[in-house]
Protein backbone atom coordinates (compact mmCIF):
# COMPACT_ATOMS: atom_id res chain seq x y z
CA UNK A 1 0.00 0.00 0.00
CA UNK A 2 1.45 3.42 -1.20
CA UNK A 3 1.34 6.13 2.03
CA UNK A 4 3.81 8.36 0.25
CA UNK A 5 3.35 12.10 1.43
CA UNK A 6 1.70 10.79 4.60
CA UNK A 7 2.39 11.68 8.37
CA UNK A 8 1.60 8.53 10.59
CA UNK A 9 1.23 8.93 14.52
CA UNK A 10 1.27 5.31 16.23
CA UNK A 11 0.37 4.88 19.98
CA UNK A 12 1.83 2.19 22.06
CA UNK A 13 3.76 2.67 18.70
CA UNK A 14 6.94 0.57 19.97
CA UNK A 15 6.16 -3.39 20.26
CA UNK A 16 3.11 -5.65 19.48
CA UNK A 17 0.70 -5.05 17.11
CA UNK A 18 1.81 -0.93 17.10
CA UNK A 19 5.29 -2.10 15.72
CA UNK A 20 4.26 -3.84 13.32
CA UNK A 21 1.82 -1.13 12.03
CA UNK A 22 4.70 1.31 12.34
CA UNK A 23 6.88 -0.82 10.30
CA UNK A 24 3.54 -0.77 7.30
CA UNK A 25 3.27 2.37 7.17
CA UNK A 26 7.26 3.08 7.03
CA UNK A 27 7.15 0.37 4.32
CA UNK A 28 5.00 2.04 2.31
CA UNK A 29 6.32 5.12 2.25
CA UNK A 30 5.05 7.53 5.36
CA UNK A 31 6.77 9.36 7.43
CA UNK A 32 6.25 7.61 10.90
CA UNK A 33 6.20 8.89 14.57
CA UNK A 34 5.43 5.66 16.94
CA UNK A 35 4.75 6.54 20.63
CA UNK A 36 5.56 5.24 23.91
CA UNK A 37 5.20 5.42 27.49
CA UNK A 38 8.08 4.32 29.41
CA UNK A 39 10.05 1.20 27.92
CA UNK A 40 12.78 2.68 26.63
CA UNK A 41 14.47 -0.63 25.50
CA UNK A 42 11.50 -1.71 23.36
CA UNK A 43 11.51 2.19 22.27
CA UNK A 44 15.10 2.11 21.36
CA UNK A 45 14.99 -1.12 19.21
CA UNK A 46 12.03 0.05 17.43
CA UNK A 47 13.56 3.35 16.37
CA UNK A 48 16.58 0.95 14.90
CA UNK A 49 13.85 -0.99 13.21
CA UNK A 50 12.47 2.15 11.46
CA UNK A 51 15.44 3.68 11.00
CA UNK A 52 15.72 0.88 7.85
CA UNK A 53 13.33 2.12 5.96
CA UNK A 54 14.19 5.24 3.28
CA UNK A 55 11.28 7.55 5.43
CA UNK A 56 11.94 10.01 8.47
CA UNK A 57 10.94 8.29 11.10
CA UNK A 58 10.96 9.25 14.84
CA UNK A 59 9.83 7.81 18.77
CA UNK A 60 8.33 9.93 20.89
CA UNK A 61 7.57 9.76 24.96
CA UNK A 62 4.63 10.56 26.09
CA UNK A 63 1.77 9.25 28.59
CA UNK A 64 -2.10 8.99 26.51
CA UNK A 65 -3.75 9.23 29.61
CA UNK A 66 -2.34 12.62 30.08
CA UNK A 67 -4.66 15.23 27.99
CA UNK A 68 -1.73 18.66 27.82
CA UNK A 69 1.30 15.73 27.15
CA UNK A 70 -0.74 14.77 24.25
CA UNK A 71 -2.00 18.45 22.96
CA UNK A 72 1.89 19.56 23.36
CA UNK A 73 3.45 16.09 21.48
CA UNK A 74 1.01 16.49 18.69
CA UNK A 75 2.11 20.30 18.42
CA UNK A 76 5.82 19.49 18.00
CA UNK A 77 5.31 16.81 15.29
CA UNK A 78 3.05 18.96 13.23
CA UNK A 79 6.12 21.66 13.67
CA UNK A 80 8.51 19.14 12.46
CA UNK A 81 6.86 16.63 10.35
CA UNK A 82 3.74 18.15 9.25
CA UNK A 83 0.07 17.63 9.98
CA UNK A 84 -0.37 13.84 10.69
CA UNK A 85 -2.66 12.50 8.18
CA UNK A 86 -2.84 8.81 9.94
CA UNK A 87 -3.32 8.46 13.85
CA UNK A 88 -3.25 5.04 14.69
CA UNK A 89 -4.49 4.90 18.40
CA UNK A 90 -3.12 1.26 19.72
CA UNK A 91 -1.51 2.63 23.41
CA UNK A 92 -3.41 0.17 25.90
CA UNK A 93 -3.25 -0.89 28.83
CA UNK A 94 -4.88 -3.95 31.28
CA UNK A 95 -5.11 -4.16 35.39
CA UNK A 96 -7.36 -7.50 35.91
CA UNK A 97 -9.31 -8.16 38.57
CA UNK A 98 -12.32 -9.56 39.23
CA UNK A 99 -15.19 -7.54 39.47
CA UNK A 100 -16.02 -7.26 43.47
CA UNK A 101 -11.90 -6.54 43.85
CA UNK A 102 -11.56 -3.95 41.47
CA UNK A 103 -9.68 -1.05 42.92
CA UNK A 104 -10.74 2.33 41.94
CA UNK A 105 -7.03 3.15 40.76
CA UNK A 106 -6.69 -0.21 38.32
CA UNK A 107 -10.28 0.86 37.26
CA UNK A 108 -9.49 4.88 36.37
CA UNK A 109 -5.67 3.75 34.86
CA UNK A 110 -7.46 1.35 32.43
CA UNK A 111 -10.51 3.73 31.61
CA UNK A 112 -7.37 6.46 31.30
CA UNK A 113 -5.37 4.86 28.80
CA UNK A 114 -7.66 2.91 26.72
CA UNK A 115 -10.43 5.21 26.27
CA UNK A 116 -9.22 8.99 27.49
CA UNK A 117 -6.27 8.54 25.94
CA UNK A 118 -7.54 7.21 22.62
CA UNK A 119 -10.06 10.79 22.70
CA UNK A 120 -7.29 12.95 23.57
CA UNK A 121 -5.55 11.94 20.30
CA UNK A 122 -8.11 11.64 18.18
CA UNK A 123 -9.07 15.35 19.22
CA UNK A 124 -5.90 16.46 19.25
CA UNK A 125 -5.10 14.55 15.64
CA UNK A 126 -8.32 16.29 14.70
CA UNK A 127 -7.73 20.15 15.79
CA UNK A 128 -4.61 19.92 13.89
CA UNK A 129 -6.34 18.38 10.42
CA UNK A 130 -8.83 20.67 10.64
CA UNK A 131 -6.48 23.80 11.34
CA UNK A 132 -4.07 22.52 8.12
CA UNK A 133 -4.76 22.52 4.09
CA UNK A 134 -5.59 18.65 4.46
CA UNK A 135 -8.53 17.41 2.98
CA UNK A 136 -8.32 13.63 4.37
CA UNK A 137 -7.39 11.92 7.27
CA UNK A 138 -7.28 8.53 8.60
CA UNK A 139 -8.22 7.28 12.19
CA UNK A 140 -7.92 3.66 13.24
CA UNK A 141 -8.44 2.71 16.84
CA UNK A 142 -7.73 -0.50 18.39
CA UNK A 143 -10.29 -1.88 20.35
CA UNK A 144 -11.17 -5.66 21.16
CA UNK A 145 -13.30 -8.65 21.11
CA UNK A 146 -13.71 -8.27 24.58
CA UNK A 147 -15.42 -4.85 23.87
CA UNK A 148 -18.04 -7.69 22.19
CA UNK A 149 -17.68 -10.63 24.38
CA UNK A 150 -16.36 -9.71 27.63
CA UNK A 151 -14.13 -11.94 29.88
CA UNK A 152 -14.66 -12.91 33.72
CA UNK A 153 -11.88 -10.35 35.35
CA UNK A 154 -11.71 -7.82 32.36
CA UNK A 155 -14.85 -5.16 33.24
CA UNK A 156 -12.45 -2.52 33.26
CA UNK A 157 -10.58 -3.42 30.08
CA UNK A 158 -13.60 -4.46 27.82
CA UNK A 159 -15.97 -1.21 29.29
CA UNK A 160 -12.80 1.13 28.12
CA UNK A 161 -12.92 -0.55 24.55
CA UNK A 162 -16.51 -1.20 24.10
CA UNK A 163 -16.36 2.74 24.78
CA UNK A 164 -13.86 3.12 21.83
CA UNK A 165 -16.08 1.32 19.89
CA UNK A 166 -18.72 3.93 20.61
CA UNK A 167 -16.04 6.71 20.07
CA UNK A 168 -15.40 5.58 16.76
CA UNK A 169 -18.73 5.41 15.40
CA UNK A 170 -19.64 9.18 16.90
CA UNK A 171 -16.32 10.42 15.51
CA UNK A 172 -17.08 9.11 12.02
CA UNK A 173 -20.35 10.30 11.97
CA UNK A 174 -19.00 13.48 13.41
CA UNK A 175 -15.87 14.31 11.30
CA UNK A 176 -17.09 12.61 7.70
CA UNK A 177 -18.40 15.57 6.34
CA UNK A 178 -14.60 17.22 6.91
CA UNK A 179 -12.70 13.99 4.93
CA UNK A 180 -11.86 12.39 8.23
CA UNK A 181 -12.90 8.41 8.46
CA UNK A 182 -12.98 6.73 11.67
CA UNK A 183 -12.82 3.23 11.92
CA UNK A 184 -11.79 0.45 14.58
CA UNK A 185 -10.57 -3.19 14.79
CA UNK A 186 -11.37 -5.77 17.31
CA UNK A 187 -8.59 -7.90 17.62
CA UNK A 188 -8.88 -11.47 19.29
CA UNK A 189 -6.34 -13.18 21.12
CA UNK A 190 -2.82 -11.97 19.53
CA UNK A 191 0.68 -12.80 20.59
CA UNK A 192 1.66 -9.77 21.86
CA UNK A 193 3.96 -8.90 25.12
CA UNK A 194 0.11 -7.83 26.75
CA UNK A 195 -1.27 -11.13 25.83
CA UNK A 196 1.60 -12.92 27.97
CA UNK A 197 1.45 -10.89 30.88
CA UNK A 198 -2.38 -11.61 31.57
CA UNK A 199 -1.55 -15.62 30.58
CA UNK A 200 -3.56 -18.38 30.48
CA UNK A 201 -5.18 -18.35 27.10
CA UNK A 202 -4.05 -21.19 26.23
CA UNK A 203 -7.50 -23.30 25.95
CA UNK A 204 -9.72 -20.84 25.13
CA UNK A 205 -7.74 -20.16 21.19
CA UNK A 206 -7.17 -23.63 21.01
CA UNK A 207 -11.17 -24.57 21.61
CA UNK A 208 -13.02 -20.98 20.40
CA UNK A 209 -11.08 -20.58 17.05
CA UNK A 210 -10.95 -21.27 13.77
CA UNK A 211 -7.54 -22.48 13.48
CA UNK A 212 -6.37 -23.03 16.94
CA UNK A 213 -3.80 -20.59 16.98
CA UNK A 214 -3.06 -16.67 17.95
CA UNK A 215 -2.66 -14.00 15.86
CA UNK A 216 0.69 -12.45 14.89
CA UNK A 217 0.60 -8.87 15.41
CA UNK A 218 1.90 -8.43 11.78
CA UNK A 219 -1.94 -10.10 10.72
CA UNK A 220 -3.36 -7.49 12.64
CA UNK A 221 -1.40 -4.75 11.32
CA UNK A 222 -2.23 -5.66 8.02
CA UNK A 223 -5.97 -4.98 8.67
CA UNK A 224 -5.01 -1.68 10.02
CA UNK A 225 -3.24 -0.23 7.42
CA UNK A 226 -5.79 -1.57 5.19
CA UNK A 227 -8.17 0.62 6.90
CA UNK A 228 -6.14 3.89 6.92
CA UNK A 229 -5.01 3.88 3.03
CA UNK A 230 -7.05 4.31 -0.23
CA UNK A 231 -8.21 0.81 -0.64
CA UNK A 232 -10.86 1.79 2.07
CA UNK A 233 -11.59 5.51 1.04
CA UNK A 234 -15.57 4.04 1.40
CA UNK A 235 -15.31 2.63 4.97
CA UNK A 236 -16.33 4.64 7.75
CA UNK A 237 -17.31 4.28 11.32
CA UNK A 238 -16.79 0.05 10.62
CA UNK A 239 -15.69 -2.14 13.25
CA UNK A 240 -13.57 -4.85 11.86
CA UNK A 241 -13.30 -8.35 13.82
CA UNK A 242 -9.57 -9.88 13.78
CA UNK A 243 -10.77 -12.56 15.78
CA UNK A 244 -10.67 -16.27 13.61
CA UNK A 245 -13.96 -16.53 14.84
CA UNK A 246 -13.37 -16.04 17.99
CA UNK A 247 -17.17 -14.13 19.11
CA UNK A 248 -19.38 -16.35 16.82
Amino acid sequence: MDFTGEVAVVTGGTRGIGRAVAQRLAQGGATVVATYHENKADAEATEQLLADYPVETAVKQFDVAKHEAVAATFEVITERYGTPTILINNAGTVANSLLVRLSPERWNRVLDVNLSGTFYCMQAATKQLLQSEQEDGRIVNVASVAALRGWAGQANYAASKAGVLGLTRAAARELGSNGIRVNAVAPGYTDTELLESTGGHESEVAENTASGRLATPEEVADVITFLASDAATYVNGEVLRVDDGLVL
